[in-house]
């Protein structure tokens, strides 16, 4: 697997479905037709990224 921003492949589990990526320190979630990706705030809290072109080739990364 690898991360749907930087292609990294320092990739843990989060939680069922949820993925952070050590390179890039971003956490993301994987669902039937899209990943979501999540920004950590200053009080650890997630902020979702919100680009729809982005969830589509985010999707292609993470599969491969």
């Amino acid at each position: 697997m690898n991360c749907p921003v930087c292609n990294g492949r320092a990739i843990g589990r989060v939680g069922v479905e949820q993925f952070y990526c050590w390179d890039c320190c971003v956490e993301f979630a994987t669902q039937t037709d899209k990943v979501v990706i999540y920004d950590l705030a200053e009080d650890g809290s997630l902020v979702a990224w919100d680009d729809a072109s982005f969830n589509e080739g985010a999707l292609n990364a993470v599969i491969e």
